[in-house]
């Protein structure tokens, strides 16, 4: 890409930034539901590394089963909210993990095997 070209595409952005309807947007609930809610996935992520002994199956099943309705949601709102989309997407995800962490711990490893990996 030209020097030239990048100068334009950023001017662009900058004007793009600058413009009534993105401060709009910044000002609305469609853009601040989705940025507070991203705590969820973060908080789930953060946790993928830890002991499977602290998860909560029944959370993890209501958290699942919340980012999945409202994935679908997010896609069907007009406008189409692909912020609230990503933030379930990921979310889903993360708890899918800690679901089979889950079930892998409680339910397919056996009690030697779990004070092993206590010790």
């Amino acid at each position: 890409m030209s020097q030239k070209r990048a100068a334009g595409l950023v001017g662009k952005l900058a004007e793009n930034l600058k413009s009534k309807e993105f401060r709009e947007y910044l000002m609305s609930t469609h853009f601040w539901g989705p940025v507070a809610n991203w705590g969820i996935p973060i908080a789930a992520l953060a946790d993928i590394n830890k002991d499977p002994k602290f998860i909560s199956g029944r959370m993890t099943l209501a958290l699942t089963l919340y980012s999945c309705c409202f994935m679908r949601f997010a896609w069907k709102v007009q406008p189409r909210n692909m912020l609230l989309f990503a933030c379930h997407i990921t979310n889903a995800t993360a708890q899918s993990i800690q679901g089979i962490r889950f079930i892998n711990y409680n339910y397919l490893t056996k009690k030697d095997d779990k004070q092993v990996a206590a010790a």
